[in-house]
């Protein structure tokens, strides 16, 4: 009987199944079976899916789930809202899902559902087809204030990118509405260092280690052309006057730049034909750092500024 009860996203709820004449047995016993996974306090999935999710569909599910057990007094917010908008992962914590009250009152928080009290006006709001979540500016600027440096700027910079916002609005809402908040200094800082044209966690991890470094700052997404104007490429970052250019290498650029039908081997080949046509057109250097190289930011520093002098 649990089988017809469970709705397209895998997910049953105890409430469900006990109106449905089920009991608290039969879904233990589903639980036992392995046909289950009890995800938290009332809120089941089937094991299937849950084994198949990584952290962020896990995330997810358990949003689902606790979006079907409140009611329309509450939007989804901060971290779980900045996931289902699209944005990035890396560095969220996302064990627990977060809501908002409509209203102002914040409730008591339960297993793995975390409750915030905040002012939310009209603009701080949207809605999807399962109800309220908080609006992508509110959404941006709560997650930034509840994760470390590296990972808000890059949430800041995903929203601006995507298009979902500006830094303008970013800091109007900050100046009107936040400057009074606790952290809210920090919150500042984090602003200042959000610049919106990083195009993945990789360049906004990239700017902030060359920041860090005191490198001098470089111009980023710098198009290069042809004789006759046609664009050539755009690269992450360049030194035009250092006559060095650099790439951050990561697996969301190639599956973005991925053509159809093209293979992982024919990609890397033709960013290689691009790269040596950059190289031709203006004999610079080409630096490529990876996902490796920032967890060593002191050697690839290094590598970095050896490459400026030799170019130089």
């Amino acid at each position: 009987m649990l089988e017809h009860l469970i709705d397209a996203h895998g997910i049953l709820l105890r409430r469900d199944a006990i109106a449905a004449g089920s009991t608290d047995t039969a879904l233990k016993r589903a639980v036992r079976a392995g046909f289950l996974v009890r995800i938290r306090q009332g809120v089941y999935v089937l094991r299937s899916i849950w084994e198949d999710a990584d952290p962020v569909a896990r995330h997810r599910l358990l949003l689902e789930g606790a979006r079907q057990l409140y009611d329309d007094n509450v939007a989804a917010s901060h971290v779980s809202a900045c996931i289902e908008q699209g944005g990035p992962a890396w560095g969220l914590d996302l064990t627990s899902v977060h809501f908002t009250s409509l209203y102002g009152r914040g409730e008591r928080s339960a297993a793995l559902v975390v409750h915030h009290r905040g002012e939310l006006l009209v603009n701080d709001l949207t809605r999807d087809e399962r109800g309220w979540l908080t609006a992508p500016t509110r959404s941006a600027l709560d997650t930034a204030t509840m994760t470390d440096l590296e990972p808000a700027v890059a949430v800041l910079d995903w929203y601006v990118q995507a298009g979902l916002t500006t830094l303008d609005a970013l800091f109007e809402t900050y100046e009107h509405r936040m400057r009074a908040w606790p952290d809210s200094l920090r919150l500042r800082h984090v602003l200042g260092l959000a610049d919106g044209r990083a195009e993945s966690v990789g360049e906004t991890r990239t700017r902030l280690m060359l920041r860090v470094a005191r490198v001098p700052a470089p111009i980023a997404q710098y198009e290069i052309r042809h004789p006759s104007g046609r664009l050539a490429g755009r690269v992450d970052f360049a030194w035009p006057e250092l006559k060095v250019m650099l790439e951050f290498d990561g697996m969301v650029k190639y599956h973005r730049f991925r053509r159809p039908a093209e293979t992982i081997e024919q990609m890397v080949i033709r960013e290689k034909q691009r790269e040596d046509t950059l190289r031709e057109l203006t004999g610079w250097v080409m630096i490529r750092i990876t996902w490796a190289d920032l967890a060593r930011p002191e050697a690839t520093v290094a590598r970095i500024l050896r490459a400026m002098r030799l170019a130089a």
